[in-house]
C-alpha cells in the first residue's frame, strides 16, 4: 500500500490560508456587533451560509427517511454552536473563545479511549483552559460559558455529521443541514433586528462574513485534504487557537496575560497530540475517525 502523501509547503500555506480566513471572518464579526447584536449578526451569517450551500451545492431533496433527524439534528447544532460561538466573541477575547471552542471536538475525540496518553491530553487541556480564565483583571464568566456551550454545539455538529455522512452522497446532507440552519435563524434575525437586514452595509459585511468563515476555508480545506491524510491535517488545524489569539491581538487590539498564552499553547498540544495518536494508529476505527473530524475539518465551524 502506498504511503500516504506528506506534507509540504504549499500544503501548509493552504492550512494557515483556511485558519486566517475564518480568523479574519470572526474579526469582522465583532466589528458588526456595533451595527447589530451578537444574534442578529450569528442568524445573518447562518442564513447566508445556508443560501450559499444550497445554491452551490444544489443537494437532491430526496434523501433517506433515516437520515432526517440527524440532518435536523445538524441544523439545529449548526444555529446553536454559532449563537453561542458569537455571544462569547462579543464577551471574551477571540484567542480565548476559540480555544475554549476547541475543547467540545478534542472531548470528541477522546471519548471512549482507555488509553493513558489520551488522559493525558485531556488534563493537558484542562490545565490550559483553567489558565485561560484565570486572569489578574475582570473575566466574563457568561463569555467562558457560552464559549463552553459552543464547543458542545461543536461536539454535537460531529456527532450528527456522522450519522448523516453515512446516508447522504457528497455535500447534500451537509447543504441540507445548512440550509435548516438558515430557515431556523430567519424568524430569529427578523424578529431580533429586521431593520439590520435593510442596511447595506451590514449585509456586506454579513455576506463578507459568509465567505470569509464558511466557502473560502471548505475550499481550502479540500485542496489541503488532497495532499495529506486527515490526520496530518488536523495536527496543524491544532494551531488554530494561536492563529486567533495572534489575530485578535494584531486586529483587535486583544492583548492577554503571558498565562493566558500558554494556556492557549497547552490545548495547542493537547489537540496536536491528539490527532497525532489518530494517526499513528493507536485508536480505534471509530476513535480514530471521531479524531479526525473533530480537529481536521474547518467545516465544523465554519458553517
Amino acid at each position: 500500500m502506498p504511503s500516504p502523501p506528506r506534507a509540504g509547503g504549499p500544503t501548509w500555506l493552504l492550512v494557515v490560508g483556511a485558519m486566517i480566513s475564518i480568523q479574519l471572518g470572526a474579526v469582522i464579526a465583532k466589528h458588526l456587533f456595533s451595527l447589530a447584536s451578537p444574534v442578529t449578526v450569528a442568524c445573518a451569517r447562518i442564513v447566508l451560509a445556508g443560501a450559499f450551500a444550497m445554491l452551490l451545492w444544489r443537494p437532491a431533496l430526496r434523501i433517506e427517511r433515516t437520515a432526517l433527524l440527524p440532518i435536523a439534528g445538524l441544523g439545529v447544532a449548526i444555529a446553536g454552536m454559532n449563537l453561542c460561538f458569537y455571544a462569547a466573541l462579543d464577551r471574551i477575547p477571540l484567542g480565548m473563545a476559540v480555544t475554549i471552542d476547541f475543547i467540545g471536538p478534542l472531548a470528541i475525540a477522546l471519548i471512549g479511549s482507555r488509553r493513558l496518553r489520551d488522559a493525558l491530553w485531556v488534563a493537558l487541556a484542562g490545565a490550559g483552559v483553567l489558565l485561560l480564565v484565570d486572569s489578574e483583571g475582570p473575566v466574563s464568566w457568561s463569555g467562558v460559558l457560552f464559549a463552553v456551550a459552543a464547543g458542545a454545539g461543536w461536539g454535537a455538529y460531529i456527532a450528527c455529521s456522522a450519522v448523516v455522512g453515512r446516508h447522504t452522497a457528497g455535500h447534500d446532507g451537509l447543504a441540507l443541514a445548512m440550509g435548516l440552519g438558515g430557515l431556523l435563524a430567519l424568524p430569529v434575525v427578523i424578529a431580533d433586528n429586521a431593520v439590520a437586514l435593510a442596511d447595506p452595509i451590514f449585509l456586506l459585511g454579513a455576506a463578507a462574513l459568509a465567505v470569509l468563515s464558511s466557502l473560502v476555508p471548505h475550499a481550502i480545506e479540500m485542496a489541503a485534504l488532497r495532499r495529506i491524510t486527515p490526520a496530518a491535517f488536523g495536527v496543524m488545524m491544532s494551531l488554530e487557537p494561536a492563529v486567533a489569539a495572534g489575530v485578535g491581538l494584531l486586529l483587535l487590539g486583544e492583548d492577554m496575560r503571558a498565562a493566558q498564552w500558554l494556556g492557549i499553547g497547552l490545548v495547542v498540544m493537547a489537540c496536536a497530540g491528539s490527532a497525532r495518536g489518530a494517526r499513528d494508529g493507536g485508536s480505534n476505527g471509530t476513535e480514530v475517525r471521531c479524531a479526525e473530524m473533530a480537529v481536521s475539518s474547518t467545516v465544523d465551524r465554519a458553517i
